[in-house]
């Protein structure tokens, strides 16, 4: 089987770089490992919505048109709203098709699927940047007998154990899940490392309409002095709760979550063991909080619409009791479940091309493989701006590469004739 681009994965970025593709009249197929959305359906908890209000979901040449446009998605109605715009596309979709190898041909790559082999001039690889969860190597050294779990296992409180849980990571994923654990009666203990701690509504507006009203969304790739930093960066401190409640560290201590400082190993008798560094964390959080509300602050004085929001607010500091433990006894503290939130990383195992770093990472130049000519990334995080994870993200990525690839295809055309002629 042959054509000029061949995309793998149906979520957001694959049919919005089809949508694209198609604009562009560039003949391709997008290869589905199951349904349309399939990482949605698959690896998110029960109650999870999303981070962005709907009016934020906007993909190439469809949006929301609901009644609720403040309002945030709940798991089925996101995947309700791609596959909408998967009916809207009608792109030339194969699902239930696994790629197993990706490699390079005399005239582009091949790529193996359990359905047969597709041949193209160039690929995008739209898999995703949440493929596989990360567990540290602590725990390996978790008492037997307690549960493990990761974010993408987890589903809700009552299929847990009994008992306490200790849920280990801060960032959105780790602060929601620990939040619903509490509420349902079982105590929970937080890990804190990184986290970026941020309001969800901020003078009136919500903190991504900030982000997105400023410019900070689109924030360039090559416009960031640590690129590599910034994509590591954890997801923000939030939640799309229909009272737009913010979750922090003050709102979980305030239902009794316990915090403790980042995992940093577990002794032989099955103790755990803390950093220290939690307050220093913790300020460094506030601080960057308080900048960011800054940049806004500063955004509405310069264009003097002062008017036109609620007045300047600053927020308590996060509070951290005077000496929080270094240490915890599993089975004295009741812990029978640890949730590992420490975040993901790539899975690239059946691509059979040398463009991965020692981390597993591909190596790219804003979603361009430039060591492997007709090669794309896309959906990973800032991958050309800062929004490139997001549903709002990814079209203006897909619109971008997409250009390149055109350019692309039309030289590797061209080279190809001249050697033609040669010949």
């Amino acid at each position: 089987m042959r054509t000029s681009v061949v995309v793998i994965g149906a979520g957001q970025a694959g049919l919005a770089m089809s949508w694209w593709l198609a604009r562009r009249s560039i003949d391709h197929v997008v290869l589905e490992r199951g349904e349309i959305a399939n990482t949605w359906r698959t690896q998110r908890w029960d109650s999870l919505t999303l981070l962005t209000p709907n009016w934020q979901s906007r993909l190439p040449g469809y949006e929301y048109e609901g009644d609720d446009p403040d309002g945030y998605r709940t798991m089925g109605q996101t995947i309700a709203f791609i596959e909408g715009y998967a009916q809207y596309l009608a792109p030339p979709l194969k699902t239930h098709t696994t790629v197993t190898s990706v490699r390079r041909t005399d005239d582009g790559y091949a790529v193996v699927t359990d359905q047969g082999t597709w041949h193209g001039q160039a690929v995008v690889l739209a898999t995703g940047a949440f493929n596989v969860p990360v567990v540290p190597k602590v725990a390996e050294s978790v008492p037997a007998g307690i549960t493990q779990l990761t974010t993408d296992q987890y589903r809700n409180a009552d299929r847990l154990p009994p008992g306490g849980v200790l849920v280990v990571g801060a960032a959105a994923s780790g602060a929601q899940i620990a939040e619903e654990i509490q509420r349902s009666g079982r105590p929970v203990t937080l890990a804190v490392g990184e986290h970026v701690r941020a309001p969800r509504v901020y003078r009136g507006r919500d903190i991504q309409w900030w982000l997105d009203a400023t410019g900070l969304h689109d924030e360039r790739y090559d416009q960031v002095e640590d690129i590599a930093r910034a994509r590591s960066l954890p997801s923000f401190q939030l939640a799309g709760y229909a009272d737009r409640r913010d979750i922090d560290l003050n709102s979980l201590t305030s239902i009794g979550v316990k915090l403790v400082g980042r995992l940093a190993g577990i002794t032989q008798e099955g103790k755990a063991q803390f950093s220290g560094s939690l307050r220093n964390v913790c300020e460094l959080a506030d601080l960057k909080m308080n900048r960011l509300l800054n940049s806004f602050d500063e955004w509405v004085s310069a264009r003097r619409r002062e008017a036109e929001f609620e007045p300047v607010q600053r927020f308590e500091a996060t509070r951290i009791e005077a000496s929080p433990p270094l240490g915890l006894d599993f089975q004295r503290a009741g812990i029978q479940t640890i949730l590992w939130a420490t975040g993901f990383r790539l899975d690239y195992t059946w691509l059979d091309v040398p463009v991965l770093d020692r981390k597993g990472n591909i190596r790219h130049d804003g979603g361009v493989v430039t060591e492997a000519p007709g090669l794309y990334a896309l959906g990973l995080p800032f991958l050309r701006r800062r929004k490139s994870t997001l549903i709002d993200g990814v079209g203006d990525d897909a619109r971008d590469l997409s250009a390149h690839l055109h350019t692309y295809l039309g030289t590797s055309a061209a080279r190809k004739s001249v050697v033609t002629a040669g010949a």
